[in-house]
């Protein structure tokens, strides 16, 4: 895309946060150019909390973002969504602490945009491209980002189970792959760990009608099984992409992530803006013309 985005009509959806249990509304409405994505929390004066790395709070089972004691929690469905279908500038309008987690997918999210419609300013969009490989890793988890032209991602992930195992989702993320390879797939979970995490203070709003649950042994207890024989790899990609987005720019570069979650998407991209030698910030212009003279060349 050469120009930056917003939507073109306010849309809005309810429903209920899967940790926290609480029922919340949310609004998303058009911004002007170079404004971001920006939440703003309804109940609270319409406090605003960006959609940036600098306000990662947490990032244990979800990407929480926090700004003066303000929380917005379970952002990464949303802004995966929003990243790859495109819109730059939106107010999400909310008036709880977490964002609903619908159907366990970012399909809704994309059905909402589709009806908002897209809204294209003369503002030029300026891509974030990686120049050097960066890579965070601990024990036998790993996320690198390579340098390229597109906006690449390789997710590998391991589960020990028979209907998750090894896993691994190869894809170039454009909007419309995005929206029918992996906007689709839902949150899971695994029911001997249920208990466990309603100790912890997690998931009290999941249900089988938001997040994919497998039994101890070898099924899938919901009663329309599995969207994709590895929804599982492509959720974790969905989640990846949302928690990439916190760089505030559209990404040009590789992200291979094997075995990574939250905490380390967070420190991958802390890792990238703490460090400007690692990036190049161009317009669209600017990275098609290079195209060409390689091209030529």
């Amino acid at each position: 895309m050469r120009f930056e985005t917003t939507i073109l009509r306010p849309v809005a959806a309810s429903g209920t946060g899967l940790h926290s249990g609480v029922p919340v509304n949310v609004r998303i409405t058009p911004a002007p150019p170079a404004t971001g994505i920006v939440f703003l929390r309804t109940d609270l004066e319409n406090f605003p909390v960006p959609a940036r790395a600098e306000h990662v709070a947490r990032v244990s089972y979800a990407t929480s973002l926090m700004r003066k004691g303000v929380l917005i929690s379970t952002t990464e469905h949303l802004l995966s969504v929003l990243y790859s279908m495109g819109i730059d500038n939106a107010y999400i309008e909310i008036d709880n602490l977490e964002v609903p987690i619908l159907d366990g997918s970012g399909l809704p999210w994309v059905e909402l945009l589709r009806t908002a419609g897209i809204r294209t300013y003369r503002r030029r969009r300026r891509y974030l491209r990686i120049k050097r490989t960066v890579t965070v890793e601990s024990g036998n988890k790993r996320i690198s980002i390579l340098p390229a032209d597109r906006f690449l991602l390789t997710c590998d992930i391991f589960f020990p189970h028979p209907l998750v195992a090894h896993q691994t989702l190869e894809i170039e993320v454009t909007p419309d792959r995005y929206a029918i390879e992996i906007s689709p797939a839902r949150t899971f979970g695994f029911s001997h760990e249920l208990d466990q995490m309603r100790d912890m203070g997690l998931i009290r709003g999941a249900s089988l009608d938001n997040a994919v649950c497998f039994s101890r042994e070898d099924g899938v207890l919901n009663p329309g099984g599995l969207r994709f024989a590895d929804e599982c790899c492509r959720h974790k990609a969905l989640d990846l992409i949302g928690d990439l987005a916190l760089i505030g720019r559209p990404l040009l570069g590789h992200v291979i992530a094997e075995r990574a979650g939250h905490a380390m998407h967070a420190a991958l991209v802390s890792r990238i803006l703490a460090d400007p030698s690692l990036y190049e910030v161009l317009s669209f212009d600017q990275l098609a013309s290079r195209v060409v003279d390689a091209l030529v060349s």
